[in-house]
């Protein structure tokens, strides 16, 4: 009898501290909330625990990473292979120390990273309270918004690579630019040291709360959706294209391009994955068409389609 994913694990590292989950339901912790699936999903204790598993697994098993949940898009066959998910008792962790200095675990989310340096004072942050992910997120792609980005704070960042070696990369390692990191995409960051500047908290804090004031406007915040859909294309906004190209409002099945801000994606109606991804390269062709401007997916797509699907773009249809 042909051992399960889990089994193989559990074999290979006897003292896994952890959670290991076999077919796990992805489409309870993403915020579209669809998806199959993970053969497996790892919650590990620390980065010990993390390293300690990657090293036993084979190169034949595929290893994703998932954060909040919040810029993915899990499609239906679900995901083969192992999912991390780095928990908030392992990689969870707030210290203001010194010199406007912050040591972060990568599962903090943005919000709370973003208030815990207003309450102490510390400028440079007030972007991060209007990004929906994890510390782990932003490191990978760079995030910002409102004029900040991570690049702009971060001084350092830990990681694990797929063969369990823990690694120290300091800003300029990270090689970042718009929405990129150029670390190599197979490690998993579970820490980092940012710095900013003095500031007043009361100030801070106010002007965390206009930033979230002005999200809450603009962007479909209380729906299921998953941020934003596309990067900004070079000299563009990415929802002026869309909205140019007539595709505010475009629906696909239970999928819908936002009315209020029309490069989210949300769910409306029972969407499945295929629904949304459908509907994004629905969007992306028609943008192309209209002003030969190429769209690139921000939100994070994984996993596999079920038996006899694909995505094709629907043009002409709603």
């Amino acid at each position: 009898m042909t051992q399960s994913l889990v089994e193989r694990i559990r074999d290979a590292v006897t003292d896994i501290r952890g959670s290991l989950t076999e077919n796990a339901d992805l489409s309870k912790i993403t915020w579209f909330r669809v998806g199959g699936p993970a053969e497996a999903l790892f919650m590990p204790a620390d980065a010990a625990d993390l390293a300690g598993v990657l090293a036993a697994l084979g190169d034949d098993v595929p290893v994703m990473v998932l954060g909040l949940g919040s810029n993915l898009l899990v499609r239906d066959g679900g995901v083969p292979g192992l999912v991390i998910r780095l928990s908030g008792r392992g990689f969870g962790q707030v210290e203001v120390t010194g010199d406007h200095t912050i040591h972060v675990g990568a599962a903090v989310p943005d919000v709370r990273l973003a208030k815990a340096a207003g309450e102490a004072g510390i400028a440079g942050f007030s972007f991060y309270r209007g990004i929906p992910g994890c510390v782990g997120g932003a490191l990978r792609m760079n995030a910002g918004a409102h004029g900040g980005e991570t690049k702009d704070i971060l001084v350092q960042a830990h990681a694990v690579d797929r063969k369990g070696n823990q690694h120290v990369l300091s800003n300029a390692d990270l090689g970042y630019a718009y929405r990129h990191c150029s670390a190599p995409k197979d490690y998993i960051f579970t820490k980092a040291i940012y710095r900013g500047a003095a500031g007043d908290p009361a100030d801070l804090l106010t002007e965390m709360d206009e930033v979230a004031r002005y999200r809450e406007e603009v962007q479909p915040v209380k729906e299921r959706t998953g941020g934003s859909t596309f990067k900004n294309p070079p000299g563009h906004s990415a929802w002026r294209v869309i909205d140019e190209a007539g595709f505010r409002g475009h629906r696909v099945g239970g999928a819908q391009m936002s009315e209020k801000h029309c490069n989210f994606m949300i769910n409306v109606d029972g969407a499945t994955g295929r629904d949304l991804e459908t509907l994004g390269e629905t969007v992306r062709a028609g943008v192309k068409a209209h002003s030969g401007i190429e769209l690139e997916w921000e939100i994070k797509r994984l996993g596999i389609f079920r038996p006899d699907e694909s995505v094709i773009p629907l043009m002409g249809q709603s």
